[in-house]
């Protein structure tokens, strides 16, 4: 859910945007258009992580994130968090949960790399943060950036859809890059009981395309 990013704007007009908008994210991938796009050089940081539950999901925010580079662009990390069901869907396959990396480009641009969660062993990122998940609403608690795996935070392998979308949440802005990683990881049945039990599903349902191609990486 990229909340509050760009606030501000009449109700009116986020009621438009959000039910009219044309480039809606989350969608379900089906058709997708082979390209030579290139390739994803994470160098992530995790610097100063601040851990904040705002009542609809964990925030992971980073004084300094590091960047994703993505050719010659370079994104800065600013923040994680997760949906339960995970929102974009990949032929028509729902997932249990996602990840949501969100980026500011140098330009303002915003760009959003979800990583996907299928059922299998615990994962040590999503361990530590529920172990060290706040009340809600209350203020946001630091983390200790040596505790937080960061290998086990994005896939190896960074094959990825590519599309043009939204906020999913008002005022549902459009622009937004959004980058699906292929490989999913894993997390446990414990771990996303644990999830669901604290937070309402918060996933937006999926939307028209209408028209937009996706991109998929060779």
């Amino acid at each position: 859910m990229l909340l509050a990013v760009l606030a501000g704007a009449p109700a009116q007009l986020r009621a438009d945007v959000c039910g009219r908008g044309r480039a809606q994210s989350p969608i379900d991938v089906v058709l997708t258009q082979p390209r030579a796009l290139p390739g994803l050089e994470v160098r992530y940081r995790f610097g100063q992580p601040r851990l904040a539950n705002d009542g609809h999901t964990l925030r992971l925010r980073f004084a300094d994130g590091g960047h994703l580079i993505i050719g010659t662009q370079r994104f800065r990390l600013q923040q994680i968090h997760f949906h339960s069901p995970g929102g974009d869907k990949v032929r028509g396959e729902e997932f249990p949960m996602a990840a949501h990396y969100l980026h500011r480009g140098s330009d303002g641009s915003l760009l959003s790399l979800v990583v996907f969660f299928r059922i299998g062993h615990e994962n040590p990122l999503l361990a530590r943060l529920l172990d060290t998940m706040p009340a809600p609403d209350s203020r946001e608690r630091p983390v200790a950036a040596d505790r937080l795996d960061r290998d086990a935070a994005i896939p190896v392998r960074r094959g990825y859809y590519a599309y043009r979308g939204s906020l999913t949440a008002p005022p549902c802005t459009e622009g937004v890059r959004w980058l699906l990683l292929k490989e999913a990881l894993e997390l446990s049945a414990d771990q996303l009981a644990r999830y669901r039990h604290a937070f309402a599903d918060n996933a937006r349902a999926t939307q028209p395309l209408y028209g937009r191609i996706v991109e998929e990486s060779e």
